[in-house]
């Protein structure tokens, strides 16, 4: 196989997928790691995409947002282990936050079987998810719907907001950088997750490795903002350390 095929195969998967390991394109194409990785680092002088610890990423755009149903299938391995790690900061008993974002829907689901919480939520498949647990109250924040990514916001979204305070809140976010701080992709989105930082006693963001070092194009909050940023071990260790040096507690699972 040619270089040029094998590169086009790779752009192809990362379209896909929006992220791709070396281990799993060598096995695809039936060539060593060395190969992938001198693909992957021809790709990355060409602007196509963005290496990573093991593999790449598709390179950010600060106003692109990907639907729901296909950032879903978008390490999912990755936003499993983040939602256990995370599920285990929470007791009975406990109020919550939960945003809108498939890492922070698969946390509902891992929360099912804990009892007596309260959980607000401006994500109407998180809703959903946690009507299958009666010892669960799930307040719906309300406001208006964003079909793509079943998220409520202004107007009327923030209502509620004003009201409340709870114990924790899990945020999601389209990228997290030392210098730039928790940003969206969604200038609605990210005005309720800017009010869900100022609502809880502890703020933690899931996001996989994919959004470590990404700028959005609207910004959250500061990283002096954040408690606890839980991602996988795949994310660049530079941007880690760097979010560390400013004090950021980062768990990598």
């Amino acid at each position: 196989m040619f270089p040029e095929e094998r590169r086009s195969i790779i752009l192809k998967i990362l379209n896909r997928q929006g992220r791709c390991l070396v281990s799993d394109l060598a096995k695809e194409m039936e060539v060593s790691e060395v190969t992938v990785r001198q693909d992957l680092d021809a790709l990355e002088r060409e602007g196509l995409l963005r290496r990573t610890h093991g593999g790449a990423i598709l390179p950010s755009k600060i106003g692109f947002e990907r639907p729901f149903q296909i950032e879903e299938t978008s390490f999912k391995a990755q936003k499993e282990r983040i939602a256990q790690a995370a599920a285990e900061l929470v007791s009975p008993g406990d109020t919550l936050i939960l945003d809108v974002g498939t890492t922070v829907s698969e946390l509902a689901k891992k929360l099912l079987n804990i009892h007596d919480l309260t959980v607000f939520t401006n994500a109407l498949n998180i809703a959903i998810i946690l009507e299958a647990a009666p010892s669960i109250t799930t307040i719906v924040t309300g406001g208006t719907l964003r079909a793509k990514q079943h998220s409520l916001v202004n107007p009327y979204a923030t209502l509620i907001l004003e009201k409340i305070r709870v114990d924790i809140a899990f945020i999601g976010v389209g990228g997290i950088e030392a210098n730039h701080g928790i940003t969206n992709v969604n200038i609605a989105e990210a005005e309720i997750k800017s009010l869900f930082l100022k609502t809880a006693r502890r703020r933690v963001v899931l996001a996989d490795s994919s959004k470590i070092g990404n700028i959005g194009l609207v910004k959250i909050g500061d990283i002096e903002q954040i408690d606890l940023l839980i991602t996988d071990k795949q994310a660049d260790a530079k941007e880690i350390a760097a979010l560390r040096r400013k004090g950021l507690k980062v768990s990598l699972v």
